[in-house]
């Protein structure tokens, strides 16, 4: 308020103050003139001014793939008591995933509240619900108040902590028992997610609440890539208070990949997640009138029953003026609608179910092209093949001596052969911001998922869909992230005393490796490999690291001891010693970027703390298929007498790169546990 009158004046309007974050961390948003911004990012204590821009959002078989079963050793009593945030597009209360029958009372600690209206209330799995729109304007198809109207949200909650559904399925697809990974978890709903994105403004509030309301883990699908200050992202602030409070952000990826460098949610504090496949994909066939069958994938609902429809190409029916290089991508307002009604059109390029408006009329689409074949949900019957099946197509309807027609069959779900592997549209590393830190962290089920969903959102989001159901089936590094914060959540029932760090530690180190020859980008694709549940409660060890380690880290970042005092809101110091902190940082993965024309010769320095055998020796092995890279540890050899010892060591990297990314790894073995982090280093 001070900051305020003194830069707009003292008869600024009230309603320049749009909110002032108070109980977890200080700071507040409002209107202001960019010359205001300007004055006010220069008075004494400002850490940062910058626009409320706005982040985006980025399953039955899931958890069975990885070996995570409904009878699972669990600990009902302290998982009943785990709160997890899930920052969103609300949710929608009346699925059965949010049943509350056998809950008892919210835990003692629960400090937050509901917001209630005619029209939503909260019940002892839905403890709390809160939702923020700093922006104030009525969007159509908005919501006020928690109620989720776009499914995203709904869909991620029971991911993490949804109960036991049976039967459920997507209009007969992914049939089977929907759960979350921590059903017995209470779910705090903070609405930040709206039909037009995620405004800073209200992830900095949804932030500042859930800190004080006392949620364990935080659960963040959403996430803006491109390079930006850490102390300028809303997310990586809101994420450090929460770490400093002992709560962990479990951040999505997004899902702008495969391009290098198009990662989000970077900060070393939080948890990334990339999104990879399971053993299940659901595939959609297509008939031609001659009775040749095509693969293709989709999630496709639809029946037709196997009555043939005529089948045009777009290139062949494009408007009066429009060049058929548009129409044969169906461009919308490229396609003469009147040639496309009634029939199933071929387009040479796949295209998102709101843009099917450019063949409206049409019964069907079958999309050529040699991209992913990720499935995706339409609303009318389609089908993506390749394009060699696109070159068949093509031919057959310039060569058959009658009508050409097809039929493109409801999908079905046959078993991949190979995963998992990490998603095309997963965003991959490096780490913009600190080159030296590697991200994603690990990767996550998130291609095609069944999750609870809105019955008053199409499945497909485009508003020609009339079709409605209770579960849904999609894709994106939004549905891996709540897998880990499950996972997450899950750990700490067996360890509630855990920090941040041991709990993302214990995640990393146990993970599954992921073959490189599948992911060209390695450990930027998939971090420390694919989560592994059960293993993830029995680290061994763990990198356990504090605020403390991370202010140190700034400070080596070059942050000034005045800003991370007003950043951490605590008396913390920067030193000259702390001038290269990024390799020691306590993380649990080593990178190094480096120039090919020069010799490499880094040290990295960790500790590790027993959390496994009372009395335990570990044996460092390095794992280095690089004849040009030598790496060492010293001492190879860690011996614990107690639990909760702690052990240091260095790790040393020589020689000269040869490759674009070299990829090693240091595994630390005592017989029972085998600790592993993935060693990159790239140019």
């Amino acid at each position: 308020m001070r900051l305020l009158k003194e830069t707009i004046g003292s008869s600024f309007p009230p309603k320049s103050l749009l909110h002032s974050f108070k109980r977890s961390f200080n700071g507040f948003v409002a209107k202001m003139t960019e010359e205001e911004a300007k004055k006010v990012s220069e008075m004494e204590g400002v850490i940062s001014v910058f626009p409320n821009g706005k982040k985006q959002l980025h399953t039955t078989r899931s958890w069975d793939f990885m070996g995570f079963s409904e009878q699972v050793k669990r600990v009902p009593a302290v998982e009943s008591d785990i709160i997890v945030g899930v920052f969103d597009t609300g949710i929608w209360p009346e699925s059965p995933s949010f049943d509350d029958t056998g809950y008892g009372p919210p835990p003692a600690k629960w400090k937050g509240s509901c917001e209630v209206s005619a029209n939503f209330s909260c019940n002892n799995k839905i403890i709390g619900a809160r939702s923020y729109h700093s922006s104030g304007q009525d969007l159509e198809g908005d919501i006020k108040g928690p109620r989720d109207s776009d499914g995203h949200g709904t869909h991620t909650a029971s991911t993490v902590a949804g109960g036991l559904v049976q039967q459920a399925n997507m209009l007969g697809l992914g049939f089977g028992t929907a759960r979350g990974g921590v059903p017995s978890a209470r779910i705090a709903v903070y609405k930040v997610c709206w039909s037009d994105g995620c405004a800073d403004a209200d992830i900095l509030a949804a932030f500042d609440d859930a800190i004080a309301d006392g949620v364990d883990i935080i659960s963040g699908s959403l996430g803006a890539p491109g390079f930006v200050n850490y102390f300028n992202d809303s997310m990586a602030i809101g994420s450090f208070h929460a770490m400093k409070k002992g709560i962990l952000s479990s951040l999505a990826a997004g899902n702008t990949g495969p391009g290098f460098r198009t990662i989000a949610n970077y900060s070393p504090w939080s948890l990334t997640v990339a999104a990879s496949t399971t053993d299940r994909v659901f595939e959609t066939m297509v008939e031609l009138g001659d009775g040749r069958e095509l693969k293709g994938a989709s999630i496709n609902t639809f029946d037709m029953k196997g009555k043939q429809i005529p089948l045009v190409y777009g290139g062949d029916i494009p408007k009066a003026n429009i060049s058929s290089s548009l129409s044969r991508e169906c461009v919308e307002n490229s396609v003469d609608l009147e040639l496309a009604k009634g029939k199933i059109v071929v387009c040479d390029t796949v295209i998102d179910a709101t843009e099917v408006v450019a063949v409206k009329g049409a019964v069907g689409i079958i999309m050529q092209d040699d991209s992913p074949m990720d499935g995706h949900s339409y609303p009318i019957p389609a089908s993506h093949v390749d394009s060699k099946s696109g070159a068949v197509i093509l031919s057959y309807i310039n060569s058959t001596n009658s009508i050409p027609t097809a039929t493109i069959k409801k999908s079905t779900e046959r078993k991949r052969k190979r995963a998992p592997s990490v998603a095309s549209f997963s965003s991959r590393g490096p780490n913009p911001v600190t080159l030296n830190i590697l991200k994603p962290d690990l990767s996550a089920p998130g291609v095609e998922i069944l999750a609870a969903w809105p019955p008053i959102s199409s499945p497909s989001g485009a508003v020609e869909d009339n079709q409605r159901v209770l579960y849904n089936i999609i894709s994106g590094t939004s549905m891996a992230c709540p897998h880990v914060t499950a996972v997450a959540a899950y750990v700490k029932s067996f360890h509630p005393t855990w920090s941040p760090a041991a709990l993302k530690s214990a995640l990393m180190t146990t993970a599954f490796p992921m073959s490189p020859k599948r992911n060209k980008e390695k450990e930027f694709a998939y971090g420390a490999g694919h989560l592994n549940p059960l293993g993830a409660v029995h680290p061994g060890l763990i990198y356990d690291a504090s605020e403390t380690d991370y202010v140190r880290f700034l400070c080596g970042q070059g942050y000034t001891t005045e800003l991370l005092q007003l950043v951490s809101e605590d008396n913390n110091t920067c030193s000259s010693n702390d001038s290269d902190t990024v390799f020691d940082l306590n993380y649990p993965s080593f990178a190094l970027a480096t120039n090919a024309s020069e010799p490499i010769n880094q040290v990295y320095r960790r500790t590790v703390t027993n959390v496994g055998s009372k009395s335990a020796t570990y044996k460092a092995t390095i794992i280095n298929p690089w004849k040009n890279l030598e790496i060492k540890v010293n001492p190879s050899v860690l011996s614990f007498n107690h639990l909760g010892e702690e052990q240091s060591f260095e790790v040393t990297i020589k020689g000269k790169i040869m490759n674009d990314i070299e990829s090693a790894s240091l595994v630390w073995d005592d017989g029972k546990h085998k600790v592993r982090s993935p060693i990159t280093v790239f140019f």
